[in-house]
């Protein structure tokens, strides 16, 4: 990843990158994103503003890539400011961030995995050049995995055609585990 600063402006729980050429930039660098108004994007070169998720917004200010403003004001948000921001925004985010971190530094492609009913979907490449193999879901290190979300999540992964994952960060230097399921038919 290039180290350039982008400048993206907080819009209630999104960031927007109003300059299209900056937006394609930090979108070819990683997938980071999605260019206002298209869905599916076949290039990396549009001309439109590019919206981020609190997610990839607060990774890509914590990699120095981006500083973050006020939408009204022009102010700069401090990281710290927007992790608090993020916090109140996301449910559990410290833990789902440092799983969508990890994922990050590992090389994948991170999106939200909301339309699959998850925290993540996970590409080895990016959108638009192959399908998100795995979903993943994350799960602090006490909590329990009822059958039933076990047998949902299952049917869901290969009705799509994803591994299942969850993730449980440990923060500490143990990392993250991840515990991937596979089906099969008897």
């Amino acid at each position: 990843m290039r180290r350039q600063r982008h400048e993206a402006a907080l819009l209630g729980d999104r960031l927007i990158i109003w300059d299209p050429a900056e937006g394609s930039e930090l979108y070819k660098a990683g997938y980071f994103g999605k260019p206002v108004g298209i869905a599916k994007p076949k290039t990396a070169e549009f001309d439109v503003p590019l919206l981020l998720d609190l997610m990839e917004g607060y990774y890509l200010a914590e990699a120095k890539m981006l500083n973050v403003v006020d939408q009204f004001t022009g102010n700069r948000i401090t990281r710290a400011r927007l992790r608090r921001y993020a916090r109140k925004a996301i449910d559990e985010f410290d833990g789902k961030y440092e799983v969508y971190s990890n994922l990050r530094k590992k090389g994948y492609v991170v999106t939200t995995g909301i339309k699959f009913g998850c925290d993540f979907a996970v590409y080895e490449h990016g959108p638009g050049i192959d399908h998100a193999p795995y979903m993943v879901q994350v799960k602090r290190g006490a909590e329990e995995i009822t059958a039933t979300e076990l047998v949902r999540a299952g049917r869901l992964a290969t009705t799509v055609r994803k591994r299942f994952i969850i993730a449980v960060p440990t923060g500490g230097p143990g990392g993250i585990q991840y515990m991937m399921f596979r089906w099969w038919k008897a």
